[in-house]
């Protein structure tokens, strides 16, 4: 397949970008940089409609980073209009085109649920409360263009994913080694994560499946913050005895930030993937960390 990625050079990206070429497909990387096969520019509202002609599909990642800095008003709206003029873009192009892509896989995230506690949620959940679940609520709404045109679109809602060099295990992993990790807050809130492998696998496995609309990209097994630090304590041989009050992160990257990125509680299931018969190689956290840390 011929595939055209966006966000090629961030975490899930640049692995995905390099597991679609090692799987054979050939990769066209849609960017700001001038020396990708792809010029777009979201902002101004620029894109190179005739490199995208012919492709195959379109896995579309790229986006304001959610937690590179503090919640300003400012930074707000460039997380909103990151995804949402991008992805009206996007779409709107590809719907143009005489030979649209027959798939379009559109990033998204848990964050579309809100805080269900102790409950359960899964793509037949309805959307949660806050800044978050707005935003990605109006992000998937984004595609229309191209589901009107008859293409396939699938809404990546993905949960966190691990990887030790980057993203949030990249960030507690020192803390963890010198053992002073532990609980955030009470440590009751559910955190659906996912390994970045089992991450771009199911992403690369939706590309030729019949499936479309919301689909939870989050290992079966969602656990508590508690659980998750003591799974990451036991697998680095490090203890877990102290917790970190809730004000803590909330005086360090903000309140609101704090609230929806580390206090909200999601726990997602993967109910798509699973019926449709997808195999998580990192279902389970305990031994999902020893691979991920290889230990």
């Amino acid at each position: 397949m011929i595939i055209a990625v966006t966000g090629s050079s961030g975490m899930i990206g640049s692995a995905l970008c390099k597991f679609l070429e090692s799987s054979g497909h050939r990769v066209i990387r849609i960017s700001r940089n001038p020396d990708d096969e792809i010029f777009w520019n979201p902002a101004d509202g620029v894109i190179d409609e005739k490199g995208l002609d012919g492709v195959n599909a379109v896995i579309h990642l790229a986006g304001e980073n959610i937690a590179g800095r503090r919640w300003s008003n400012k930074q707000k709206s460039l997380i909103y209009e990151s995804r949402i003029k991008g992805t009206q873009l996007l779409t709107k192009t590809l719907a143009a085109l005489p030979s649209p892509p027959e798939v379009l896989l559109s990033g998204s995230a848990i964050g579309f649920y809100g805080d269900s506690g102790d409950t359960p949620v899964d793509e037949t959940s309805p959307q949660g409360d806050g800044f978050l679940a707005s935003v990605c609520a109006d992000w998937e709404s984004a595609t229309k263009p191209a589901e009107e045109a008859g293409i396939r679109v699938v809404h990546l809602r993905t949960g966190i994913v691990l990887d030790p060099f980057n993203g949030m295990l990249e960030k507690v992993l020192p803390l963890f080694r010198l053992g002073l990790g532990g609980r955030l807050g009470k440590g009751n809130q559910y955190w659906s994560w996912i390994g970045l492998e089992d991450e771009i696998r199911l992403i690369a496995w939706l590309l030729s499946k019949d499936i479309s609309g919301p689909v939870n990209l989050t290992a079966p097994e969602p656990v508590t913050n508690a659980v998750f630090t003591k799974a990451l304590g036991s697998t680095l041989r490090k203890p877990t005895i102290f917790s970190v009050p809730s004000f803590g992160p909330q005086l360090l990257i903000g309140q609101e930030l704090a609230r929806e990125l580390i206090f909200t509680s999601t726990r997602a299931i993967p109910a798509v993937a699973q019926s449709k018969g997808f195999q998580f190689n990192l279902p389970q956290i305990n031994s999902g960390l020893k691979k991920i840390l290889d230990y």
